[in-house]
């Protein structure tokens, strides 16, 4: 609400051309560098960013869908989001977001990957509910926080590796598990690094009992 106010009397400025009005406008929204559809895992070119064949052996991610990198304008909107307490950077993110999940059809359940509860305190709210409650309003698709997570763990600069270990056992469940039974998921997260967080939490839900677990990231870094 307070955002809100102080918009009205002084409004937000693009980060892309410092037009008034929204900090990312149409205009640069349609301007971002889509990203090259790929595996998540090895890379390898795959159409709407489907898990390859040979990794969807070992992981429980069917998709993960991408809008842009993680340069430029697209870095400098996450930056105001998460360091400078920009909560209306939610908009035009899940704006860009929603354009992937055009095609989509049928229930499905939109889900934020949690954030540490260490980072909630300091930046005063989770970036990911913020993204997928805007989100959901856009798209017309259900949100739902059924995810909890555990540790502090800082994952900044760790391998791929060193980041699943981390990760073991970091989500759980949020009250029932007969929430999670037979659902199609989206996963969102504003960065990909390594996909191991997302790999952890669609490993806990599709345990749970979901039916298919993607994920939808604004920029891969």
């Amino acid at each position: 609400m307070f955002e809100s106010i102080v918009a009205w009397y002084a409004p937000h400025v693009c980060i892309g051309c410092n037009r008034p009005g929204d900090l990312l406008c149409l205009g640069c929204q349609e301007g971002l560098p889509a990203a090259t559809s790929r595996c998540y895992r090895c890379r390898a070119l795959a159409e709407s960013g489907r898990t390859c064949a040979a990794c969807r052996r070992q992981s429980p991610l069917y998709s993960v869908r991408v809008v842009t990198d993680y340069e430029g304008v697209s870095k400098d909107l996450v930056r105001k989001f998460k360091f400078d307490g920009a909560r209306a950077a939610a908009r035009p993110i899940a704006r860009t977001m929603n354009t992937l999940l055009s095609d989509d059809q049928g229930l499905l359940v939109l889900v934020p990957i949690p954030t540490a509860s260490s980072r909630r305190r300091h930046r005063g709210f989770d970036q990911a509910r913020l993204i997928a409650r805007e989100l959901a309003a856009q798209s017309g698709f259900d949100y739902s926080p059924l995810l909890g997570r555990l540790g502090q763990t800082r994952q900044v600069g760790s391998t791929r590796h060193q980041r699943l270990l981390q990760l073991t056992h970091s989500f759980y469940v949020r009250g029932s598990a007969k929430r999670v039974t037979g659902q199609h998921i989206i996963l969102v997260d504003d960065v990909m690094t390594t996909g191991a967080t997302l790999e952890a939490a669609a490993a806990t839900l599709k345990a749970a009992g979901a039916r298919r677990v993607e994920a939808i990231v604004f920029a891969r870094a």
